[in-house]
């Protein structure tokens, strides 16, 4: 909370009142080190330097640089937030800057296409000059739209200042839509909102998920005290270390250096690389689906969250194993061939069989949902759901770790809570009836815009969180072979990501087959975590098996909690087959544009 003395004021862009930073400790059993927030938003008003904090409060900044700015934010602006776990370090200051404040502080309002391409303004800018001569250093990303101004460790002190410059692209209109024109105090609510639910941001929003799990999973921890008393860093167990472990061959990506001996333009084998991705699968209609007037669009909440939560992965480096015994516990990459797994006849249960329409059903060990033709390389979660359908496995080869655990697990927790708080303050609560949520999340956006932008860039933490743990080259004279910058991470780790997708693949092919073994009714196209269903009415109350109000067990259950679904889109069985006929694709992908309709091309499937 604020001091007392200081001035609390609603949100909007202009006020008369306003006051320094206080001196003095606030009341209550807030960390006076972060009295004001995780952050500020810096503007000039009138010639006056203001920062706009969390809960209305603004502050008179009477730095005249952006050096100095860096120094009053460290020593008098009281910003920042607490680590979120035991090793962990506390979350630097974020300072966002507005247009009026880049013009005050020398900075250029937006960058030229050089300096978008480079990511960065030039070496020999003079705010780059008076940061220089200030003693203060840029990390290797230089002065782009997130600087982070630092410097070197004194002891445990760390002085560090994250900045973010939305005029420079820094806020990512997929995520963030129109954030970075809100008016400062507005801006400050909802980067504030993020950082009290999520972390405080480091950069995009996958860099932000990534971030994430280092912070709850920090490398090293301080040792117990030795004969001295004096205390050691060492390995955090349950982390992915700080040195980074090499991949096995088939998880590297194409250009990775394990693969610099492959001729330039091979092209791997399903026997030669580890292909886990989201379903992009379609069909044709059936005659009688043809019949049904309606194409209703499921999407499963939060998907890829789910699909991390309770996850077993590899934190070290794997092992190499020749015929080894599979075991569903041991994560890893495994050598198999499942063409003999036939969906025509799947194991529900215990003893438990259904006989279904396998022309009907994508595969669930191909992203397009084609049926396997012999060996290929699969996570853990795809080989053990085969397993699960009542049939023997017998790999060839595996990677394994047996350094394992579930790394992901708070990370999914901190993200689940943080979307569930904030679709709370929209209205939309857990455990709702199915058709009281259906109304809950209709126009949910609307009731505070803002508060819906948090909710979008909190789903695009999670994506790009687990996208980053297979970051490829960008850009900076790469060439295939050699190594790129994010292999020098210890979170660039390809089978983890493999993993989440697998078992969020495996999630929704399960439920597939659960709805269509009791109903019947078999999905048209699969798109990631949308599955578009015929249906004799517009909802999916209309199709999907709700008895007493009560759901198919391990089917679709509408709910706003992750790895439940919600409605994504209804549109005409005449539109479906129109557009198809339009651009002369039997199976374009229909849960790609059943949301609003809207086809702007033909599809590719990219």
């Amino acid at each position: 909370m604020p001091h007392p003395g200081a001035t609390t004021r609603p949100t909007s862009r202009r006020s008369p009142a306003r006051k320094a930073a206080p001196a003095s400790s606030p009341a209550g059993g807030a960390d006076p080190r972060f009295e004001n927030g995780p952050l500020a938003i810096v503007d000039v008003e009138d010639g006056q330097v203001l920062a706009y904090c969390v809960g209305g409060l603004v502050l008179d900044v009477p730095a005249k640089s952006i050096a100095a700015l860096v120094e009053w934010t460290l020593s008098e602006g009281r910003l920042g937030q607490p680590k979120l776990s035991g090793p962990a370090k506390d979350a630097d200051p974020l300072i966002v800057l507005t247009d009026a404040a880049c013009e005050h502080y020398g900075l250029p309002v937006t960058l030229t296409k050089e300096e978008r391409l480079a990511g960065r303004i030039p070496e020999g800018h003079k705010v780059i000059k008076q940061l220089t001569r200030a003693d203060w250093q840029l990390t290797k990303r230089g002065f782009g739209p997130w600087a982070r101004i630092y410097r070197p460790a004194q002891g445990s002190e760390r002085s560090c200042v994250q900045l973010c410059i939305p005029s420079w692209d820094a806020l990512d209109t997929r995520h963030w839509a129109d954030t970075g024109q809100l008016p400062p105090a507005d801006l400050a609510r909802l980067l504030g909102t993020y950082a009290a639910r999520v972390m405080t941001p480091r950069g995009s929003t996958a860099v932000t998920g990534l971030e994430l799990m280092t912070a709850l999973h920090p490398p090293t921890r301080a040792s117990e005290p030795d004969a001295t008393g004096k205390r050691h860093s060492e390995h955090n167990p349950g982390s992915l270390g700080k040195d980074p472990v090499d991949c096995a061959p088939c998880e590297a990506p194409d250009g990775h250096p394990l693969l610099a001996d492959l001729p330039r333009f091979h092209h791997r084998t399903p026997a030669e690389v580890l292909v886990e991705e989201a379903y992009d699968w379609a069909r044709p209609l059936t005659d009688a689906e043809c019949l049904r007037p309606h194409l209703v669009g499921i999407d499963v909440n939060m998907a890829f969250a789910a699909g991390a939560n309770g996850l077993t992965v590899g934190l070290g480096a794997p092992t190499h194993v020749k015929n080894p015994v599979f075991d569903p516990k041991l994560p890893g990459s495994w050598l198999v061939d499942l063409s003999h797994v036939d969906l025509s006849r799947v194991k529900l249960a215990k003893d438990k069989w259904a006989e279904l329409d396998a022309g009907l059903l994508p595969s669930p060990f191909t992203p397009k949902g084609e049926r396997p033709e012999g060996p290929a390389w699969y996570a853990t979660p795809t080989v053990a759901y085969a397993v699960e359908l009542g049939y023997d496995v017998a790999p060839i080869e595996a990677y394994v770790r047996h350094d394992n655990g579930r790394y992901l697990d708070g990370w999914y927790n901190r993200l689940r809570d943080a979307y569930l708080a904030t679709m709370a303050d929209l209205g939309v609560h857990a455990d709702m009836p199915p058709a009281d949520f259906l109304a809950a999340m209709d126009g949910y956006r609307q009731r505070d815009p803002q508060l819906a932008i948090v909710v979008s860039a909190i789903k695009a933490t999670v994506k790009g969180g687990l996208g980053k743990l297979r970051e490829r080259p960008r850009g900076e004279g790469w060439k295939p072979g050699q190594p790129w910058r994010a292999l020098a991470r210890p979170t660039w780790r390809p089978d983890i990501r493999a993993a989440v997708i697998s078992r969020t693949r495996i999630n929704m092919h399960r439920k597939i087959v659960k709805h269509a073994a009791f109903t019947g009714q078999y999905p048209v196209a699969v798109l990631s975590d949308c599955a578009v269903y015929a249906s004799d009415g517009p909802s999916p109350l209309d199709f999907l098996p709700y008895r007493d109000g009560k759901p198919l067990p391990g089917g679709f259950k509408l709910g706003v909690n992750p790895g439940l679904v919600k409605w994504e889109g209804t549109q005409s069985v005449l539109w479906g087959e129109g557009v198809r006929e339009q651009f002369n694709a039997p199976d374009l992908n229909l849960a790609r544009y059943i949301k609003d309709g809207t086809v702007t091309d033909a599809d590719t499937g990219e």
